[in-house]
């Protein structure tokens, strides 16, 4: 297992900005304003050659532990019972607090090494008479770095190296390029897709238990929750699994309408993070409060994940606060399949985030929805269902000219995507497209994923102007 190094200070000290430069990329949200981060956030990666598992976390503050900083403390708390070593980050503009001393403390008690950094020095040379307070925290004299401006890094790296030794890394997936560049590789007949790990990420809009989902299914209290909207703010990543299926769940911030975000810097970086969350999934639960269902957030939010070409599950929470349970499941599915004819079929679950009912009942959906998301279906098999659909209700006329459809053949999975080949199928009505749509996720169990076609005119021999 990769070495554990956990990010840890004052609010606003530049810990998420360190987090980055360290990762090498831009992974957590970073904000001028104090207190950005709140959950602890952990990427995998590779630092000068040294394999790490880094870990951001929430301000360290002395407060009551109900309240919101108390709770991101709780959360720092166990990012630091997690790691191996600490980075603590000091501002070398503000000097040391009484905030850093408390901090300097809780450390000291916990026997494991510590390196300290004074981040923010750019500009000027800091002598180590300026940070003469910094050797009364106990831990040395302290590395003089910019997170912002990447200086230091190389002491950083000498500092870590007695730590974590160097040793051989194999590339981190971060799952890029499966969708377009990296979808040929994916598409080999001798892949198994079960073979790597399942991207899950959970979405809604904002308090509808995205959080508590999270935490439920995976034991413990890795996210922050409470009754205040938006307390998530960066997507955040955890290993789960299912049987014996490896998921990588992602917990993200509530998207609201545009026109609310106008404005909000901050949720705006937010909302990136959950799009970005998103398109690296390959399954997304889409959670739906049980007592305002299918609003019309709820709706723009499922058909953004249907365009992006994810598998789809629907989770209806709080169903325990629901009032008349009656025939409930039955309308919820009419609903699903009249307002979100791009997903019909997918999964609807009803579960309760805070009790755990009906919680046991998500991992076959999702399952489900990511075995059709990957499906393939043997050219044969299609154009026997193709002829059976003509045969059934031929294509309409256009101008005189009936549309024919010669043949169809699916291009690639993830998601499951259909080429269809005759003359004038551009002109090929879209109610005649989804009758097309509906029958192959019928015919071929293809329920919890968006299907696309692709038309493909045929050159006509006899006519001078092909």
């Amino acid at each position: 297992m990769a070495f554990t190094l956990a990010i840890v200070g004052r609010p606003n000290v530049g810990k998420s900005s360190l987090f980055n430069r360290i990762a090498g990329r831009r992974i957590a949200i970073v904000h001028d304003t104090p207190g950005v981060t709140r959950d602890r956030r952990a990427a995998d990666i590779v630092f000068d050659e040294m394999a790490l598992r880094l870990i951001d976390t929430a301000g360290f503050e002395d407060s009551d532990p109900q309240s919101l900083s108390g709770r991101m403390t709780g959360q720092t708390q166990a990012a630091i019972e997690e790691a191996d070593a600490l980075l603590f980050v000091i501002d070398a503009r503000a000097g040391v607090t009484a905030g850093d001393e408390i901090i300097a403390a809780a450390l000291h008690r916990t026997g494991k090494p510590v390196i300290l950094a004074a981040n923010k020095c750019e500009g000027r040379l800091i002598e180590p008479a300026a940070l003469a307070d910094v050797f009364a925290l106990g831990f040395g004299e302290p590395l003089k770095i910019s997170a912002e401006h990447a200086l230091g890094m190389e002491g950083l790296a000498a500092a870590l190296e007695p730590l974590a030794p160097k040793a051989e890394v194999a590339q981190v997936d971060d799952g890029a390029g499966d969708d377009e560049a990296g979808e040929s590789k994916a598409e080999e007949p001798d892949f198994d897709y079960r073979s790597k790990p399942l991207r899950l990420a959970l979405v809604g809009r904002p308090n509808v238990g995205k959080s508590s989902l999270f935490n439920q299914l995976l034991g413990e209290d890795r996210s922050i929750t409470g009754p205040e909207a938006g307390l998530t703010r960066d997507a955040i990543e955890a290993p789960w699994r299912i049987d014996d299926r490896e998921v990588l769940l992602h917990d993200t911030a509530g998207l609201r309408k545009k026109a609310r975000m106008a404005g909000e810097i901050l949720e705006e970086m937010s909302v990136g993070s959950t799009l970005e969350a998103i398109r690296f999934a390959d399954c997304v639960i889409v959670m739906i409060d049980a007592n305002q269902p299918f609003e019309k957030q709820d709706l723009a939010i499922a058909d953004l994940i249907a365009r992006e070409g994810r598998a789809i599950v629907f989770a209806i929470n709080k169903w325990d606060l629901k009032e008349d349970k009656n025939g409930a499941i039955s309308q919820l599915r009419e609903m699903l399949d009249r307002l979100l004819p791009q997903v019909a079929g997918a999964a609807l679950v009803a579960i309760s985030a805070r009790t755990g009912e009906g919680i046991d009942r998500l991992p076959a959906a999702i399952l489900a929805a990511d075995r059709a998301w990957n499906s393939r279906a043997p050219t044969s098999a299609i154009n026997r269902f193709l002829e059976s659909a003509l045969s059934r209700h031929a294509p309409p006329a256009v101008r005189g000219r009936r549309v024919r459809i010669r043949y169809m053949t699916q291009t690639k999975a993830r998601p499951p995507t259909f080429a269809l080949f005759g003359n004038q199928l551009d002109a090929l009505p879209e109610d005649y497209q989804r009758y097309l749509v509906n029958g192959l996720r019928e015919n071929f169990d293809l329920k919890g994923t968006p299907l696309r076609l692709i038309m493909r005119n045929t050159k006509n021999p006899y006519d001078p102007k092909k």
